[in-house]
């Protein structure tokens, strides 16, 4: 069965178990009222013919039938005394009792049992009797009709059966209508799914809590839910397009040069020595470029680091090897290091070769915007309250960064007007970024104070100090 189905039978079972329950205990209790009613009268009648029978003793009259008229609705009740000992049963009579005179009324008699009642007939109608002790070792025996009572006793349960069944109708509106109201969301949501699978498109949405106008409940929460991953699934698809859209665009103009250097090398029996090398030179240098971009690609597509690589190690050592191989990358621009307090003793958890990468990429990138502009200036501090993280700000004297470009400069591919000319994919600060997250940090460019004059910072932030 489908949930629609379960959920309706569920609730109809419930709502019907409840009508039924209270349709019984409503008609045991009415039946209760009107059995406890006539055992009342009955009880009463015994009184007052026991207060009868004693002036009759009192007068010299023997035990038998004392009223014998209730076979009418509207007549007192019929009684009789019995002796526990049959010898004084009455003789002259020829039927000296009106009821049955069973053993357990002569136990009455004797003492040897308690009152009771039960269901007996008397003219052919149906009858309740009071059987009680009486003095002088006799019982006393009350009867009446009981047909109006059991007559209503069956009107209650013909009532409380249509009420039950009505119930029962009703529950399974109800359980119908709790089931198409409970999972309208959930097949909103199903049929949105279903279409996204269809088409392969993630920008439909579940209709929200606000557009609707419904409360808040732990569906539409599920709903909410669902958009939350559907806006992350739609952004993931669209910065995978746009990655493909960028890795195509940028692969093209070195693919279309690595080709038409092969071909002309192809053809190197027309070319002269010169010519072969500077083609020679110029395709190992294409193919570096391509190299280093699609390794840069597949660095990229990792989104953390893996565990089996983290280790603990200080951290300006590492800092200080990257200053030293960026020094002998660009010999020409010189590059300063500062140290603050604390910083030099500093563990910090973490992949070094990924971090180094991370730190080859800041320093290239301000050695190539800030060349003849100054040094590259290089400061390793802690921060927080107490110092449990570590800051490394990388920072170039050159023309700085545009407004324009300062919210895109971590984008894959992204290169400002002033850097087209220069090399380089634009896939470096992206990977940087993402090598800093992996650690747990961040990487934030900012502009100098202007009292500090032009350049770029970049600053790895956050960087969480093992204890």
């Amino acid at each position: 069965m489908t949930l629609r189905v379960r959920l309706a039978v569920a609730t109809a079972l419930a709502v019907a178990t409840v009508a039924l329950g209270l349709s019984w205990a409503a008609f045991a209790v009415i039946r209760y009222e009107l059995t406890h009613q006539l055992e009342l009268e009955l009880t009463q009648a015994a009184t007052v013919a026991a207060q009868q029978q004693g002036a009759q003793q009192q007068g010299g009259e023997p035990p038998g039938v004392l009223s014998g008229q209730c076979r009418y609705l509207a007549a007192p009740a019929c009684t009789q005394v019995v002796p526990a000992d049959p010898a004084r049963d009455p003789r002259s009579a020829v039927a000296p009792y009106l009821f049955p005179v069973t053993p357990a009324v002569r136990e009455v008699a004797a003492g040897q049992r308690g009152a009771y009642f039960s269901t007996t007939a008397i003219g052919g109608f149906p009858a309740r009797m009071l059987v009680t002790p009486f003095r002088g070792g006799t019982a006393l025996q009350v009867v009446l009709r009981s047909d109006g009572v059991d007559r209503a006793v069956r009107q209650s349960a013909a009532a409380f059966a249509g009420l039950g069944a009505a119930g029962v109708l009703a529950a399974g509106f109800l359980g119908w209508w709790v089931s198409r109201t409970g999972l309208r969301p959930v097949a909103r949501l199903t049929a949105t799914v279903e279409r996204i699978t269809a088409t392969g498109d993630p920008h439909h949405r579940i209709t929200s809590h606000a557009a609707t106008g419904r409360r808040r409940d732990e569906v539409t929460r599920l709903g909410e839910s669902f958009d939350t991953m559907l806006d992350a699934l739609e952004r993931s698809v669209t910065a995978q397009r746009r990655l493909v859209s960028d890795a195509s665009h940028e692969l093209r103009t070195p693919l279309t040069a690595l080709r038409t250097n092969a071909e002309l090398l192809a053809r190197g029996d027309r070319l002269t020595d010169a010519q072969r090398a500077r083609a020679a030179t110029a395709l190992g240098r294409q193919l570096r470029e391509v190299t280093g971009m699609v390794n840069d690609l597949v660095e990229l597509a990792r989104d953390e680091e893996p565990q089996a690589l983290v280790e603990r190690f200080r951290l300006l050592p590492l800092v200080e090897h990257a200053v030293t191989s960026a020094r002998g990358h660009w010999p020409g621009q010189e590059f300063t290091l500062t140290v603050g307090p604390g910083a030099a003793e500093a563990v910090v958890p973490g992949v070094p070769a990924r971090l180094v990468r991370l730190l080859g990429n800041l320093l290239d990138n301000a050695a190539k915007f800030g060349a003849g502009h100054g040094p590259v200036e290089v400061r390793v501090a802690r921060t927080g309250d107490r110092g449990e993280t570590l800051e490394v700000s990388v920072r170039d004297h050159g023309p700085g960064i545009a407004a324009e470009d300062l919210p895109h400069v971590f984008d894959r591919f992204y290169r400002s007007d002033t850097a087209r000319s220069l090399p380089g994919s634009g896939l470096g600060l992206a990977m940087a970024r993402q090598i800093a997250r992996a650690h747990n940090a961040d990487l934030l460019a900012r502009q100098p104070a202007p009292h500090e004059g032009r350049g770029a910072c970049f600053v790895l932030t956050g960087l969480p100090v093992a204890a």
